[in-house]
C-alpha cells in the first residue's frame, strides 16, 4: 500500500486479501493474461482485451462492509496518476482491471458525511477510529535553530513521509500523528507545532464534485449523502454534479442537462433511484491521501475484498524485513500480534509428517 493508511498499514507491507468476506466478485474481463493485473510486466502493455465483458455478479458475502473497515477496491477514476479533472472523463478500463486501492471505509450507504477541521462526522457525530488506527495531519514545526534530519525524525518519531524546510527555522510535515506532534512539541529545540487546517471558502475544483463552486476543502467538506441502493433523491441543477458520474458511468444511463431541466434516457427527471450501494473511502493520512474527498463515491461493484493479514513487510528506509509485522492481522484491537512462529511450526510439522509418510510407504 501507499502511505495513506500509514501506521495501520505501512509502505512495504504485502497483504493477503480475502475476496470472500464481502462476497467474491466473478471475473468481468473475459480475456486476460493470468497472474497479472492490468499490465504485462516488462512489456508495459495491457494484459487484457476490453471486449467481451461479462455482467457483474457477486457471490453471497460473509459480512457487510462496516464503518472503519479497511477495504481493497478498484479505483473508480480509472488509472494511477495525480487526479485532475474527473467531472466528465470517460471510464475506459474494465472495472476489474482498474487500479487496486486500499483505504478505510468511513461512510456506508445511507450515511450523511461531513468533515470539520479535518475530523470526520457521520450523521452528525464525530467518528472514533479503532485503537490501531493513527490519523495523521500536516503540521508546521518551528525550531530554535539547527536541522531536523530525516534519520532523526524516523528513528525518534517514526516519520516516514517527506518533510521540508519552509523558512530558516520552520519545517512543513505532510504527515504526523497527534501523539508524535505532542512528543515533538516537548523537544527542547522545538518552539511550536501547529496543525495545518485548510479552511473552507476557496474555489477548489480538485475537491469532489470537482466544480469549484462548493467552497469546500479537504479539511472542511460537506455534508454529502452517501447513496443507498433503492433510495430515491430529488434531482436539481445544484445537486446534479454529485450524482452525475453515478447516473452516467456507474449505472449506465444517458444523462442530459438543459438549463434547469434534467433528462435521463430521453425523459425529464426530477428524481433518481440508485441501483447499487456506494461507499466513502478515506486514508488515515489526511493530507497525503487520494481518496473520496477528491473523486467521490465508490460503487459496490468496485469492491475487491478485505485485507486479512500481512504476509511480508519490508522497511525500505531501514533496509530490513519487519519481522514483527509478518503474519499479523490487519484488523482487531490492541497491539498487532505476529503469528509467524505458529505458521513456521505448522510448516515444519507438515514437512516432518510428509517425510515420515513417505518412509513408511517405502
Amino acid at each position: 500500500p501507499t502511505s495513506s493508511l500509514e501506521k495501520s498499514l505501512l509502505v512495504g507491507d504485502f497483504l493477503f486479501v480475502s475476496k470472500f468476506h464481502y462476497g467474491a466478485r466473478a471475473p468481468m474481463t473475459a480475456v486476460a493474461a493470468p497472474m497479472v493485473h492490468d499490465t504485462i510486466p516488462g512489456l508495459k502493455i495491457k494484459s487484457y482485451l476490453n471486449k467481451p465483458q461479462l455482467p457483474y455478479f457477486r457471490f453471497p458475502a460473509l459480512q457487510k462492509i462496516k464503518r472503519n473497515d479497511i477495504v481493497v477496491f478498484n479505483w473508480p477514476t480509472d488509472t494511477v496518476r495525480y487526479f485532475g479533472d474527473h467531472r466528465s472523463r470517460d471510464i475506459r478500463k474494465p472495472i476489474d482491471k482498474k487500479s487496486n486501492y486500499v483505504k478505510r471505509c468511513v461512510g456506508i450507504p445511507g450515511d450523511s458525511l461531513e468533515i470539520r477541521d479535518g475530523y470526520v462526522y457521520i450523521n452528525g457525530k464525530r467518528t472514533q477510529l479503532p485503537d490501531r488506527a493513527r490519523t495523521q495531519y500536516s503540521y508546521t514545526v518551528t525550531t530554535k535553530g539547527g536541522e531536523l534530519s530525516r534519520a532523526y525524525m524516523y528513528e525518534r518519531f517514526g516519520v516516514t513521509d517527506p518533510f521540508y524546510r519552509v523558512g530558516n527555522n520552520a519545517y512543513q510535515f505532510t504527515s504526523l500523528t497527534e501523539e508524535s506532534a505532542l512528543r515533538l512539541e516537548k523537544t527542547p529545540n522545538v518552539v511550536s507545532v501547529e496543525r495545518r487546517i485548510e479552511p473552507a471558502g476557496g474555489a477548489n475544483s480538485r475537491i469532489f464534485p470537482n466544480t469549484g463552486t462548493t467552497g469546500w476543502s479537504g479539511d472542511n467538506f460537506g455534508p454529502v449523502y452517501i447513496p443507498e441502493k433503492g433510495k430515491t433523491v430529488a434531482l436539481t441543477a445544484e445537486n446534479l454534479p454529485f450524482y452525475k458520474r453515478i447516473i452516467e458511468e456507474y449505472e449506465h444511463n444517458i444523462l442530459e442537462a438543459e438549463g434547469e431541466q434534467i433528462i435521463i434516457n430521453g425523459k425529464p427527471a426530477d428524481s433518481y433511484t440508485f441501483k447499487q450501494d456506494y461507499f466513502w473511502m478515506m486514508g488515515d493520512n489526511r493530507h497525503n491521501s487520494e481518496d473520496s474527498r477528491y473523486w467521490g463515491y465508490v460503487p459496490e461493484d468496485h469492491i475487491v475484498g478485505k485485507p486479512v493479514f500481512i504476509w511480508m513487510s519490508w522497511d525500505s528506509q531501514g533496509g530490513n524485513v519487519r519481522w514483527e509485522r509478518i503474519f499479523t492481522t490487519v484488523g482487531g484491537s490492541g497491539e498487532p500480534v505476529s503469528y509467524l512462529k505458529y505458521v513456521l511450526i505448522i510448516v515444519v510439522a507438515w514437512v516432518i509428517f510428509s517425510f515420515v509418510l513417505k518412509r513408511r510407504k517405502k
